[in-house]
């Protein structure tokens, strides 16, 4: 397999991964209505400090999506947009489909064909056009 594939499946793979570590955890208002009474209201949004191993897998996982979304934008920009090194510009299954054609029959073959130079035009004067009557009455 080419590396671009295997980068396009990791990338999905991470993205599925963050989605769902995102939903995973809990919201930093989610214990914002118990906060209004107790002594609790000055860890409503959490700690500054604190960090569980969701949060830290999360912030990882963002910065290596975010590093492989700039190095695929960035290759993407070098090669046409291209993901796959085509190594020609006719690929498909159509692509061998003018050598490998049979010829008409009765026809010469395409390199036998002779062209002839086009014959010169002789210039002739265009006839003029008498009015047919008059045009004002």
């Amino acid at each position: 397999m080419n590396w671009i594939v295997i980068a396009t499946i990791i990338y999905v793979i991470i993205a599925v991964a963050m989605i769902v570590l995102i939903l995973m955890q809990r919201g930093a208002g989610a214990q914002a209505g118990t906060g209004f009474g107790g002594g609790a209201s000055a860890t409503v949004f959490g700690a500054s400090g604190s960090a569980n191993f969701l949060s830290k897998s999360t912030k990882w996982l963002a910065i290596v999506f975010f590093a492989m979304s700039l190095g695929m934008a960035w290759y993407a920009s070098r090669h046409g947009g291209r993901l796959l090194p085509a190594e020609s510009d006719s690929v498909g299954i159509m692509a061998d489909a003018a050598e490998t054609a049979p010829a008409l029959p009765g026809a010469p073959p395409p390199e036998a064909a002779p062209v002839a130079p086009a014959a010169p035009v002789p210039a002739t004067p265009a006839p003029e056009n008498p009015p047919q009557g008059d045009p004002g009455g």
